[in-house]
């Protein structure tokens, strides 16, 4: 994407490349440096990818264990900061091991620099994926 992409604007493309299953490209939408953030995240889980290269390895194996199908609610908020969006939005899908579905709500603070994303915090609730060995990114622990 053209460094000047607006946050908004490569976000939601973000999005469309993870519904394509596509975890390569989305990760070529980060900076060599960013760092992903879970807040939220429970003990053992990891709290913070520090560089393309960690949150690449992160999220690497997503589509084998959550089958994204859409983001049927999706709120991009400006902030003062012209580079930082605040998301809220819903992902559906299924469980790939099991079959179940998927429905989880986000919120995400997102800053974006040069067409690229820098920091993305999500701010999401760990305890509303009960399926034993998966984690948040759909990776086994």
């Amino acid at each position: 994407m053209p460094e000047n992409t607006p946050p908004a604007e490569l976000y939601r493309h973000g999005l469309q490349l993870l519904l394509d299953k596509n975890i390569p490209a989305w990760v070529d939408l980060w900076a060599e440096d960013g760092i992903l953030e879970f807040p939220f995240a429970p003990q053992g889980w990891p709290g913070r990818l520090e560089g393309k290269d960690a949150i690449a390895a992160y999220m690497c194996h997503y589509p084998d264990h959550i089958d994204l199908h859409d983001f049927p609610d999706v709120r991009i908020h400006r902030t003062t900061a012209p580079k930082t969006i605040v998301v809220e939005m819903r992902g559906m899908g299924r469980l790939v091991e099991t079959g179940a579905p998927f429905d989880m709500t986000y919120i995400a603070v997102v800053t974006v620099q040069d067409g690229r994303f820098t920091s993305y915090r999500d701010y999401w609730n760990p305890l509303a994926v009960q399926e034993p060995g998966v984690d948040f990114a759909g990776s086994t622990r």
